[in-house]
């Protein structure tokens, strides 16, 4: 019997998601239920001034402060996901989700960066007809409303702060948020200065660039999701690295099969066959091994594969049209 599979995290072995992110040692809440106060107040602070935003926007008729107040909602709507998924990803495996529900974080970063491109795509069509069909402003209502704003989306960001480091999650949070105090500054500037020069066309021209500023900010959280939701190495994560690290202890002789990929916005896994031909060096080696992956390389559940190196092993994703059987010492694992 040449093959062992040790995997070091049973349904018992889940107390650790806090131990890493994405590759950043960050020191966040050890409670949930801490960041669960941040998520309500923010919720309720938020949904309330929405409401109250774009009430005023439109008895002002503020594209403006409209926009605002859709920015505010859509990152109302990406807090109640945000919210939702960090829950999920303290669920225990079980059933057919063997692990648990932690994959919903990452689905929630996707959908949240989805939901504000069409927000940022309703604003802009609302903004480039004011250009054409101008109305006026009442700009000491648009500065009072969005200065109120500004006072909500600070403190709702400050709430974030401490999470937002290490979690994918957290920091779309805590990004809108800031986004949102900054944009809400930028209209109470506007409504100034349609009170002093009656220039009308401000309010679409700043609803405008308030698109702008989403687009750009939530086009990294995109990326970054989509790239998680591919089973992409993690960013943080040097898979080089973790290559080089495996294949330097002693006894191993090949590393194949390493796959690293992120089972949620906090926790990174790995899987790799180690061929070490003088066989299975004992469990407390390998545990020395995961122990180091997850110290140093932030990867929290690892599945080693041991092999003896007797019979040839091709990866099992390579080989359809480029022939199997050839031998060890092939360097085609940082292509997964």
């Amino acid at each position: 019997m040449s093959q062992h599979h040790h995997d070091h995290d049973h349904g018992h072995h889940h107390g650790h998601a806090h131990h890493g992110g994405l590759g950043h040692h960050h020191h966040h809440l050890p409670d949930p239920a801490g960041h669960g106060r941040a998520f309500a107040l923010a919720i309720g602070l938020n949904t309330l001034f929405v409401a109250i935003e774009f009430i005023y926007g439109f008895l002002a008729h503020s594209t403006a402060l409209m926009a605002d107040a859709g920015h505010n909602l859509s990152d109302v709507l990406g807090l109640v996901l945000a919210w939702g998924a960090a829950v999920l990803a303290k669920s225990t495996p079980r059933g057919r989700y063997t692990y648990g529900l932690r994959g919903s974080s990452i689905l929630a970063a996707l959908a949240n960066g989805l939901l504000l491109m069409v927000a940022c795509g309703a604003i802009a069509w609302e903004a480039v007809q004011r250009f054409t069909d101008p109305a006026p402003v009442q700009g000491m209502t648009v500065s009072i409303v969005a200065g109120i704003g500004v006072v909500i989306n600070g403190f709702s960001a400050w709430l974030f702060m401490a999470g937002s480091k290490g979690d994918l999650n957290l920091r779309g949070a805590y990004l809108h948020m800031a986004a949102d105090a900054a944009l809400s500054l930028g209209v109470v500037i506007s409504g100034l200065v349609i009170m002093g020069t009656g220039w009308t066309w401000i309010d679409p021209a700043v609803s405008l660039a308030i698109v702008l500023v989403i687009v750009v900010g939530t086009w990294s959280l995109l990326r970054e999701s989509v790239q998680l939701s591919m089973a992409a190495v993690p960013p943080g994560v040097d898979a080089g690295a973790v290559h080089a690290y495996l294949a330097a202890q002693p006894g191993v002789k090949e590393v194949h099969d390493l796959h690293i990929w992120a089972m949620s916005t906090t926790e990174n896994a790995l899987t790799a066959h180690v061929v070490m031909p003088g066989g299975y060096p004992g469990d407390r080696v390998l545990d020395e091994m995961v122990a180091k992956l997850r110290s140093d390389f932030a990867i929290h559940h690892c599945t080693l594969q041991v092999e003896e190196g007797t019979t040839q092993h091709g990866c099992a994703l390579e080989g359809h049209g480029h022939g199997h059987g050839h031998g060890h010492g092939h360097d085609h694992e940082h292509a997964h």
